[in-house]
């Protein structure tokens, strides 16, 4: 084991619907931090939920402001996972890149030996970033100055489903997926039903990427997802010891999730999908 002083210290940020937040959805930060400390190399001293904005139009999204409050419950008694709402506030759906790219300012920003103008801009996707003079230069994610306290890294944490998902047409870009694993790096539970070696060796750029990607094996299953928790209440069955007490009492005081509420929309494209394909026209 190393020296403790000496370890990186880590920002876990998962993204996604929450829709509604489950008991799995936990379980990821903590197999995550078990693993990244275990090693002797990594600190985690911040998990971070992001729950998507309504503009993603996912197929039974309810309001984000729903799935906010309920994440804000169901990590009431953390000391160590919060949630942020910026994400789930935009107007427009943002990629996960760009939400990234916020959290790293962040840390940018409250780091009192980085001083505002070193900090790296929010640019508009799809388009590189340019030199515009040496007092606006972007700083690489994990290269420091002498002399300055270190900035956490930020690295995504996920499911093996999303890093499967990097392969469907038009739901990602390749160029965020190429920044996101060599500039953050990803913290994968593998859970059962998936290769994520076998997606990684397959893929050209996250091999070449491999050593920033940690896939955790997840020993003890559990299998809850959010779309089982929402078939479940659509049935009027029983969802305790699935997601924490307060959050079901939320969706009981609030009755969220109905056959209707799975309809909404229905009719839609998936944001992603939708902007991806429209930019290759």
């Amino acid at each position: 084991m190393e020296n403790p002083d000496n370890r990186t210290e880590i920002v876990l940020v998962a993204c996604g619907s929450f829709n509604p937040i489950t008991n799995m959805h936990l379980r990821l930060f903590e197999l995550a931090k078990d693993y990244l400390q275990e090693t002797g190399k990594y600190k985690v001293i911040k998990g971070i939920i992001s729950p998507v904005s309504d503009a993603y139009r996912k197929k039974g999204l309810i309001n984000a402001s729903h799935r906010v409050t309920m994440a804000k419950l169901a990590t009431q008694s953390s000391d160590w996972v919060e949630v942020d709402d910026w994400e789930s506030c935009q107007n427009e759906w943002s990629e996960t890149l760009r939400v990234l790219r916020y959290h790293h300012q962040k840390c940018m920003s409250s780091n009192p030996t980085n001083s505002p103008q070193r900090t790296a801009p929010l640019t508009k996707l799809g388009r590189k970033r340019k030199k515009e003079g040496n007092s606006h230069v972007p700083i690489k994610k994990n290269q420091q100055n002498p002399g300055t306290k270190s900035v956490p890294q930020i690295k995504l944490l996920c499911g093996s489903d999303i890093v499967e998902s990097f392969g469907v047409p038009n739901l990602w870009k390749s160029e965020d997926i190429t920044e996101i694993v060599a500039d953050y790096g990803l913290v994968c539970i593998n859970r059962a039903g998936y290769n994520v070696q076998k997606f990684i060796y397959e893929s050209d750029i996250l091999w070449e990427h491999r050593n920033n990607i940690h896939v955790v094996d997840e020993w003890i299953t559990n299998d809850i997802s959010s779309t089982k928790i929402r078939r479940a209440l659509r049935r009027r069955q029983s969802i305790r010891y699935l997601v924490p007490d307060a959050v079901q009492a939320y969706i009981e005081k609030h009755d969220l999730y109905s056959p209707g509420s799975e309809d909404k929309n229905a009719e839609e494209i998936l944001a992603p999908l939708q902007k991806h394909a429209s930019s290759k026209q």
